[in-house]
């Protein structure tokens, strides 16, 4: 993304984080509202919203475990500030939902929508990114529901409350809105480089038009 990735400390790199964020070496259990309970039986993963043919498309538990795995390495910036640096996360893609439930041309953004009616936006930008990935997996070992079994999603270029736990489904939009925290004052973009937290920080065109 164009942002420093070390630098020079004691004649060693030391790993360069955004601004106002501390190394954290554990990873914190952080999140609103208690821990659902999985029940593989109705578990389901849903695109609906704009999609390019109009349907809704879907997969249950079996289904999208048998989805294309991969890995990606990537951060968790914490904007309570604990950052948790080169994490392997292990999941499907979320180039790879584009692929199989593509958007109409009009979407701009979508909103991933979570257990509990819990949502967030993403610029389709932010979405499509090459380590965005609906996480199963963390260093090898699947999620513990804590960190968001059976699914979570990362964004790692933003802040980690852009990645929702327990993820059920992705609505495709032509416009954007508002999700949970961002309804509730946090920044709409959400760049930990930029220091993007709350949305009295917002310029024009940072968030959805009035």
């Amino acid at each position: 993304m164009g942002h420093p990735v070390g630098r020079e400390s004691g004649g060693a790199v030391q790993p360069e984080l955004p601004p106002g964020q501390r190394l954290q070496r554990g990873w914190p259990v952080t999140h609103y509202g208690p821990v659902p309970k999985f029940r593989p039986e109705r578990w389901e993963f849903r695109v609906f919203g704009a999609t390019a043919d109009g349907d809704k498309h879907c997969w249950n538990h079996e289904e999208f475990s048998a989805l294309p795995y991969a890995s990606v390495v990537g951060d968790l910036h914490c904007v309570t500030k604990f950052s948790m640096l080169a994490a392997e996360w292990g999941g499907v893609l979320a180039s790879t939902i584009l692929e199989l439930a593509p958007p109409d041309p009009a979407v701009t953004h979508v909103m991933v929508w979570a257990e509990y009616g819990f949502s967030s936006n993403l610029r389709l930008s932010d979405f499509v990114a090459d380590r965005t990935i609906f996480a199963t997996h963390k260093g090898g070992e699947l999620l513990t529901a804590e960190h968001g079994f059976p699914l979570r999603l990362v964004v790692p270029h933003l802040y980690a409350w852009k990645g929702p736990k327990w993820v059920r489904g992705v609505e495709y939009m032509t416009a954007d809105r508002r999700g949970f925290w961002e309804e509730r004052g946090y920044h709409n973009v959400g760049d930990p480089w930029e220091e993007q937290r709350y949305s009295y920080q917002e310029v024009p065109g940072e968030g959805p038009e009035l």
